[in-house]
């Protein structure tokens, strides 16, 4: 194929991604609806991975608190091999009957909390153990998976089965099945952020100012919200930190 025959066919493959997920929203929905149950009681959630899947759980597991102005400890990325394997694979960590729990344990896990296993095919050793320990100490568990009934979705309390259908290049579930958990895991966070009421509207109140970027986006914020100019507006994020601390000290 030539360059652009590849590009077409590929793009062509991941449009179908978006009504594999639709099709999967009442399963998201029960997920989320425990996820929220969780945090709101003092409990985390958890993400646990191996490759592909382990790297996206880490990745929207620290974009949280930059988005959303909560704790690193909040929603935590497992991956297996450990923090060597986000960039590089490590043979064989992914076939670990124990490990996964291990990995788990480090964090004094308990039912309080609520772990979602990330697998494309759903049959990784790693993670399926992991929950398997989790289910016999009635920790609440979840999955996002691609394969229909796979040994992963029957160990997890709470499947969500994205069935995307073959990659266009065999196997290489980084493509389809690796955007449909980057979908889910969205969705997973940021509605349960906005039902924590970490956000406004469909504004970041809570997220954190860590560059000019944000900063001006920040005060435009507080701007719009109190119909303040821009110098006011300046001020007050420069005296209370935050968006949300400017507009409720700015409404006073």
């Amino acid at each position: 194929m030539s360059i652009n025959e590849i590009i077409k066919h590929i793009n062509k493959e991941d449009k179908t991604v978006p009504l594999a997920v639709e099709k999967a929203l009442p399963q998201i929905e029960q997920v989320i609806e425990h996820v929220v149950s969780k945090l709101n009681t003092g409990g985390r959630l958890f993400y646990i991975g191996a490759g592909t899947s382990g790297r996206l759980g880490i990745l929207d597991a620290s974009e949280c608190p930059p988005t959303f102005g909560v704790s690193h400890d909040l929603v935590i990325g497992l991956i297996a091999g450990g923090d060597d394997a986000i960039r590089k694979a490590v043979e064989n960590a992914e076939d670990s009957t124990t490990q996964g729990w291990e990995d788990l344990k480090a964090y004094n896990i308990s039912s309080n909390d609520i772990v979602i296993g990330i697998a494309a095919s759903g049959t990784t050793p790693y993670v399926i153990s992991a929950l398997e320990k989790c289910n016999e100490y009635h920790i609440i568990t979840g999955c996002i998976t691609c394969n229909k009934n796979s040994p992963l979705s029957l160990t997890a309390k709470y499947p969500i089965e994205v069935v995307v259908g073959p990659e266009f290049l065999t196997g290489s579930s980084r493509m389809k099945a690796g955007t449909a958990q980057k979908m889910v895991l969205n969705m997973i966070t940021t509605t349960s952020m906005i039902q924590l009421g970490k956000v406004k509207g469909n504004k970041m109140i809570d997220m954190q100012l860590s560059n000019e970027k944000l900063v001006q986006r920040a005060i435009y914020m507080i701007k719009s919200e109190l119909n303040v100019s821009d110098k006011e507006a300046s001020e007050l994020l420069s005296k209370y930190k935050t968006v949300r601390n400017s507009i409720n000290h700015g409404r006073q």
